[in-house]
């Protein structure tokens, strides 16, 4: 049997690198390679309204809006790669790249260790314009806790998930359920990666100790109804639009069966995503990990 030390978590997070990239988070050393806003500015509503489906216009930082406008400019660049048709499709694909980003760093180091650091959105700076790992730095590794659903949520939820639902929702129309599906989405593919990792490298305690948190997880509040999991398998009760993408089909995980309004068999339908993989552009690097 393998005992979780009751220890802090080391200064450079060096037990997540094993996983691969993205379940990596920077710590304190190497410091971004230039300023990087934070995500507690990526969230802030201090933009003004804007409709549905527009792009938000901001005002040019030092670095163009990657510094003014952080969240503004991935929902850009997340447009561009996947020639989204709405802006408010983009805003929605990048929303839960972001989420499982986060989900990945945070859970893995529940499973692993035991431990959750403190991802605070101050103390974790974000490149909008990079994939992962190269995308959050985290200014310094705190006083961790003791790894549980509640602390999870807390750090994740409340202190991340919640200010980023309502600013994509607020900013460009994307409906809040949706929303909270794709965050159920993005954690149920981090839970499934990491019990596949742990079950290939023997680590049936990990394995164990991830499908538990993701299964407490998702019966919190915020998640609660957003879909149905079944072993590591999980079916949303929403669609992140992704199928509105040219060329696009559904998700693996979509409570669609194929696109809306398709009218071509089946067997024609365009190549599915994979379940809580976010698309092309939205934060995942091509040698991350891909769920089925």
């Amino acid at each position: 049997m393998i005992v979780l030390l009751s220890v802090d978590l080391d200064p450079a997070l060096a037990a997540l690198r094993p996983l691969g990239g993205f379940f990596v988070l920077h710590a304190s050393r190497p410091s971004p390679p230039r300023p990087l806003p934070t995500l507690a500015h990526a969230y802030a509503p201090d933009y003004g309204d804007t409709g549905p489906d527009v792009h938000v216009p901001v005002q040019p930082g030092p670095q163009g809006d990657l510094v003014a406008d952080p969240l503004a400019h991935r929902v850009r660049r997340v447009s561009d790669a996947l020639r989204a048709p709405e802006a408010r499709v983009a805003a929605s694909v990048a929303q839960q790249g972001l989420a499982a980003r986060l989900w990945s760093v945070a859970l893995a180091c529940a499973a692993l260790t035991g431990r959750v650091p403190d991802l605070a959105p101050d103390l974790l700076r974000w490149d909008p314009d990079a994939t992962a790992p190269d995308d959050l730095w985290l200014a310094e590794v705190r006083s961790a806790r003791p790894a549980d659903t509640t602390a999870l949520a807390d750090v994740v939820l409340t202190a991340h998930l919640v200010p980023l639902t309502a600013a994509v929702h607020d900013r460009y129309g994307v409906a809040t359920g949706l929303l909270w599906g794709n965050a159920a989405s993005a954690l149920a593919g981090a839970g499934r990666e990491l019990d596949r990792w742990a079950r290939r490298h023997g680590r049936t305690d990990t394995a164990g100790r991830a499908e538990a948190l993701t299964a407490g997880l998702l019966d919190h509040p915020l998640l609660a109804g957003t879909g149905t999991l079944t072993g590591t398998a999980f079916r949303r009760r929403s669609c992140c639009l992704y199928y509105r993408v040219p060329g696009a089909g559904v998700c693996g995980d979509c409570c669609f069966p194929q696109p809306p309004g398709s009218r071509q068999p089946e067997s024609r339908q365009p190549e599915s995503r994979q379940p809580g993989t976010p698309p092309p552009g939205s934060s995942r690097s091509p040698q991350a990990p891909r769920s089925s």
